[in-house]
């Protein structure tokens, strides 16, 4: 095996997808936590780096973890882990040179805050989420709050300090990640109930499982509101947000009909989310940066 092909090896044993679409949302709460008179650029970018570092970390350590899981899925069937390309014990050096190094870049320059920050969204990610997903339908919802943490590491590292605001963003994203990940657990139904995993389309089925996507859709439109409502984003933000948060509404409702196509219609839900998801983090610092002009 030559080079490049290890380190593609090692690469995606991180879980790159995760990593880059968290990093995302760490760009959005830095801004939303930055003041442009005093926008670090520095600390921003060493902000991303360093929580990238330490989600690719978590990341191999779940996976590792989950080795025996992944084996009886198609969809991860072929990973390094499960065809002993790479063993636990060089994963597990990877990992932890992957946290140490991240770690550091946040501890010293992003800020003592980001970092205890990115270590709790750590230790929900593989301290109780990882073991918690063979136990228990509830671990969507914890694995929801770790997902939930890397815009708040950002809105730390810019802020150096901890508000309504970060509670708002961390809000949205817990809301936001439910019915993204039930979605993925209808169209994916298969999969899951093959490995044994009790996610709630799997332990309760897909009726009840459209209900709780509604439900979480509904929540994350009025938190979404919030941002606006207590002045920290402006009326861009408000009217895009409005705008996508209706339309994921409206999709999701058409799961209620008789003939809909359960397999389509999830993937479409959850192709939608992404596009919600990158909106909401693609209009924070458009919308600052605009009413910072007209201002």
């Amino acid at each position: 095996m030559n080079l490049q092909e290890k380190f593609k090896l090692y690469y995606y044993l991180s879980k790159p997808g995760i990593v880059y679409g968290n990093s995302l949302s760490v760009v959005a709460g830095f801004f939303l936590g930055s003041d442009y008179n005093e926008f670090s650029v520095i600390r921003f970018v060493f902000c991303v780096v360093g929580l990238g570092l330490v989600m690719a970390g978590a990341c191999v350590l779940n996976n590792i973890w989950d080795v025996e899981i992944d084996a009886k899925m198609e969809r991860t069937s072929k990973r390094a882990l499960v065809l002993g390309k790479i063993t636990k014990y060089k994963a597990f050096l990877f990992a932890s040179t992957l946290l140490f190094l991240g770690s550091t870049v946040l501890y010293f320059i992003a800020g003592h805050l980001a970092f205890w920050v990115a270590w709790v969204g750590v230790v929900f990610y593989v301290a109780f989420y990882t073991p918690l997903k063979k136990l228990s339908s509830h671990s969507t919802l914890v694995g929801a709050i770790a997902g939930a943490v890397p815009p708040v590491v950002g809105y730390a590292a810019a802020s150096l300090s901890l508000d309504m605001g970060a509670l708002i963003i961390f809000a949205i994203l817990v809301l936001w990640q439910m019915p993204h990940f039930y979605a993925i657990g209808i169209f994916r139904l298969k999969d899951y109930a093959s490995a044994g995993l009790p996610v709630l389309p799997v332990k309760s089925g897909s009726e009840a499982t459209k209900l709780q996507i509604l439900a979480y859709i509904f929540l994350f439109i009025p938190a979404t509101w919030s941002l606006y409502v207590f002045g920290y984003t402006g009326i861009f933000y408000m009217l895009l947000m409005l705008f996508l948060s209706f339309a994921w509404l409206l999709l999701a409702l058409k799961g209620l009909y008789k003939n809909v196509n359960e397999t389509v219609w999830a993937k479409q839900v959850f192709l939608f989310s992404l596009i919600v998801l990158l909106g909401l983090c693609v209009i924070i610092p458009i919308d600052k940066y605009l009413n910072k002009l007209l201002l």
